[in-house]
């Protein structure tokens, strides 16, 4: 299996989670130097890669940011709770993030449907021995993650 080093891409990341929510939904996002603590009422949506590269892209964000997106996303009234249409809005963006990011992984890797986790106090661990490059950033509804792993 061919390593990646996750962390020497982190400019391709930022730059393919920025055009998605710039033209997905009209926001302006970019890395913010912190880290980012998720809400106790976060959601994560998550796509997996399988074949010669394998490893995932996790999205963290809080519920309200989850429903703002998927009012932009899906031009409709903002949903007051987390709903099927808002889980299927974060698995879109997860899985455009993710097929975008096929191009700068090697040949050979196929994606997973997205899965979208949601509550309060939970953690997603994606099994196996990992590499790990946590993004977190700033939009206008608060700081959000972006989760590269690599399954060693």
């Amino acid at each position: 299996m061919q390593q990646f080093p996750v962390e020497a891409y982190q400019a391709e990341i930022s730059q393919i989670v920025a055009e998605v929510f710039q033209t997905m939904l009209g926001l302006e996002v970019g890395p913010e130097g912190a880290e980012h603590e998720p809400t106790p009422d976060a959601i994560t949506a998550a796509i997996f890669f399988a074949g010669s590269w394998k490893g995932a892209v996790l999205i963290e964000a809080s519920r309200r940011q989850a429903l703002t997106w998927t009012a932009r996303l899906m031009s409709i009234r903002e949903p007051s709770t987390i709903t099927d249409d808002v889980r299927d809005s974060l698995g879109e963006l997860v899985n455009i993030i993710g097929g975008n990011l096929k191009s700068v992984l090697p040949s050979g890797v196929g994606l997973s449907m997205p899965t979208v986790v949601e509550g309060t106090d939970y953690s997603v661990k994606v099994c196996g021995e990992n590499l790990v490059n946590r993004l977190c950033f700033s939009s206008p509804a608060g700081c959000f993650s972006v989760t590269l792993v690599e399954v060693v």
